[in-house]
């Protein structure tokens, strides 16, 4: 009996688990120098969206989650499993949420404080192993290409789910202050439809035909306003009733580049849009979906921050600096120039002196 609990043991959860924990994460209440340099690299298997959260900075690799001090880049505290395999992560309210796989699909979700690494909650799923996670405040979003479910990344409740209609697929789907946003196409019709639901009921809020016969289309966000990339334009729709506000004529993609891979990325600050798409990013205003401003641009701002006389400003990152940007205009208010290299469709960041710049593959650290 005593060998049988030994072995039962050593192929259990526990010794396969690796995980430490960490104080809560301290930020130094500095601004990023006049001249910066890129002090950290780490891989990043996922490439989260959100990369910052309580503090700390996220990474993930086959078998786990790490979160860094955003100073050094060393590893605040981790979470690996060694006979499960990480399917995403995404980071939201303090937490950082783990979907893994132990059996043919991806079957636990766990959060853990973003902080501290201790866990918070844990539960039992049945998602595809597609499945693709994304957050906003006080929703969490899994989705494949047969539906999608949000769970209340607080208390860990399933809230709603949502399933394309009979022989329709998603080809897209997000979530962001607007909602949850749905690209489905029905091959008997042709049609591809954008849908919004509303992100803490999952009714329907509308629905828009956006084009037919394009493979091309892809959702590029629904923070502030929805948006739809198709050929070498933006459609944009009003997060409110749907309608159709004008268009953005987008540059043509380079010779041999797939539009259904190329980096789109949105995020919503205040009243403003900010997308980001073919090397420019843009403020679109939230009421009319019209540019406030645009610059050409690495990748996407860093969600904003507000000085003492009230002004709210984002960082872009740009060749050869990060610069501060007031959100209404896109005044210049100040630059930290960099010798270092800013690889294309990244997210930028600020913690403190620290420059997080975010892409699909690494995440790097300025200072």
């Amino acid at each position: 009996m005593a060998a049988v609990a030994v072995s039962l043991w050593r192929t259990s959860d526990v010794v396969a688990t690796s995980r430490t924990t960490a104080p809560p994460a301290t930020v130094p209440d500095e601004a990023p120098a006049a001249e910066l340099t890129q002090v950290w690299s780490v891989a990043t298997s996922e490439g989260p969206r959100r990369a910052v959260e309580g503090g700390r900075v996220l990474v993930t690799d086959e078998h786990g989650v790490a979160m860094l001090d955003a100073v050094t880049g060393e590893e605040a505290w981790h979470y690996r499993r060694d006979n499960a395999t990480l399917c995403d992560a995404t980071a939201i309210g303090g937490n950082v949420i783990t979907a893994f796989r132990t059996t043919g699909r991806c079957n636990e979700l766990t959060a853990l404080s973003a902080s501290t690494g201790e866990r918070d909650w844990y539960r039992n799923v049945r998602f595809r192993t597609d499945v693709d996670l994304a957050s906003t405040d006080q929703i969490l979003l899994a989705s494949s290409p047969t539906g999608v479910v949000t769970i209340d990344p607080a208390g860990n409740n399933t809230r709603w789910r949502y399933a394309p209609p009979t022989d329709c697929r998603l080809v897209g789907s997000d979530v962001g202050s607007s909602g949850v946003v749905v690209l489905q196409r029905c091959p008997d019709t042709g049609v591809l439809q954008v849908r919004l639901l509303d992100g803490f009921g999952g009714t329907e809020i509308w629905t828009r035909d956006v084009a037919t016969g394009t493979s091309t289309a892809r959702l590029a966000g629904v923070d502030r306003l929805v948006t739809v990339v198709v050929d070498d334009r933006v459609l944009v729709f009003s997060p409110v009733d749907g309608t159709p506000l004008p268009d953005l004529p987008l540059p043509a993609l380079p010779a041999g580049a797939a539009p259904q891979t190329e980096p789109l990325q949105q995020a919503g600050v205040e009243d403003v849009a900010l997308l980001w798409a073919r090397g420019t990013a843009y403020a679109l205003d939230q009421g009319t979906g019209l540019p406030q401003w645009q610059v050409p641009a690495r990748g996407l701002p860093s969600a904003g921050t507000t000085d003492e006389a009230g002004v709210s400003t984002v960082t872009v990152p740009e060749d050869g600096a990060f610069v501060q940007r007031t959100l209404d205009d896109g005044t210049e208010v100040a630059r930290s120039t960099t010798g270092d290299d800013v690889p294309p469709g990244g997210r930028t960041a600020l913690l403190g002196p620290v420059v997080v710049y975010g892409t699909a593959d690494e995440v790097l650290g300025h200072r």
